[in-house]
């Protein structure tokens, strides 16, 4: 891909590749389903061990979702950036989340030289009443 054409994306199977190969493993819990100039939507897989009592999905993997799918849209946009950090992440917890597939809906709304603004919209795969939405700012260093 060639950071400095715009209207260059990566595909899925690059972002998925791109994730498995950052963090191994997480290719068990999260995966990319489609690009766009927009953004994404990532797919997470609970486990059991990722649910609170009543079976409800926990928050802290809502929020790694929210977080992993904004690292991916914007390496959908710009390439590989591994040291682009996460600078702020506020999240509402809309529903209760219940354990099946979450459906992850990213919105870039700005990519600047040096920051990158977006939100993150999470669904269960059946329905369409959101379970969290959250803002997310990552920091992106100098490129070269």
């Amino acid at each position: 891909m060639n950071s400095s054409d715009p209207t260059s994306i990566l595909s899925p199977t690059e972002l998925n590749q791109l994730l498995s190969g950052i963090f191994p493993g997480s290719e068990r819990l999260f995966s990319v389903d489609s690009t766009s100039h927009e953004g994404i939507v990532l797919r997470c897989k609970p486990t059991e061990k990722h649910l609170r009592p009543g079976g409800t999905v926990s928050g802290p993997l809502l929020m790694a979702m929210a977080d992993t799918a904004m690292y991916l849209a914007i390496f959908s946009r710009l390439g590989l950036v591994t040291m682009a950090v996460t600078t702020n992440l506020n999240i509402n917890f809309l529903r209760k989340a219940p354990h099946g597939e979450l459906v992850g809906k990213t919105r870039i709304l700005k990519i600047g030289s040096r920051l990158a603004v977006g939100d993150v919209t999470i669904y269960p795969a059946i329905g369409d009443e959101p379970v969290a939405h959250a803002s997310v700012t990552y920091s992106i260093p100098p490129r070269t």
